[in-house]
């Protein structure tokens, strides 16, 4: 059976709460413990960090896809490491290796990973879905827009139906394994 890329796009951000911390381990340990392979950002920082050394210590493989301008900050986790030119490069590459993305709490960039990853994949039909974990609102007003933008005359494509929006950890690992079956098929 073919290797799971599990693509994570989250925060590179230091000291956010515990829930956020808790929630990327558990991923982490999920991906880790089912021997995949973890997609990420390649520094060592913030969520990305904390996903990847999770993974690193439950026996999964961890590939940073990092641009040239970061490597300064690349982490010592990765298995793999792949430069590319710059942030769309990187995106683009990302792209190419998931067979599942999660979209953990983060900021502008996550944001801009996660749009990118949505009309890559419906421009392509490209059917495979997004996991959204959406803890405590911090993606609420992203979402809607996605939504409004969904149901105008500017839209196509079934674009609410390729995301799958959790509020917890919990019901991130209880979708992820549907979902990893469902975007392999």
């Amino acid at each position: 059976m073919k290797n799971k890329n599990i693509v994570v796009y989250c925060s590179s951000r230091e000291n956010l709460p515990q829930e956020y911390r808790e929630c990327a381990a558990r991923l982490g340990e999920w991906i880790g413990g089912k021997g995949y392979t973890m997609v990420y950002g390649g520094v060592h920082a913030g969520l990305m960090c904390i996903a990847a050394q999770a993974t690193h210590d439950n026996g999964g493989k961890v590939v940073g896809v990092i641009p040239e301008m970061f490597l300064y900050r690349r982490s010592e986790l990765n298995d793999e490491l792949i430069v590319t030119k710059d942030l769309n490069d990187r995106k683009s590459r990302m792209i190419e290796l998931g067979d599942v993305y999660v979209v953990l709490p983060g900021g502008v960039g996550t944001l801009d990973e996660w749009v990118a990853t949505l009309s890559h994949n419906l421009s392509a039909g490209i059917y495979k879905k997004l996991l959204i974990v959406n803890m405590n609102g911090v993606f609420d007003a992203q979402y809607k827009q996605l939504e409004d933008s969904a149901s105008s005359p500017f839209a196509h494509g079934d674009i609410m139906g390729r995301m799958v929006v959790v509020s917890n950890a919990d019901e991130m690992l209880e979708k992820i394994e549907e979902l990893t079956e469902s975007n392999m098929e």
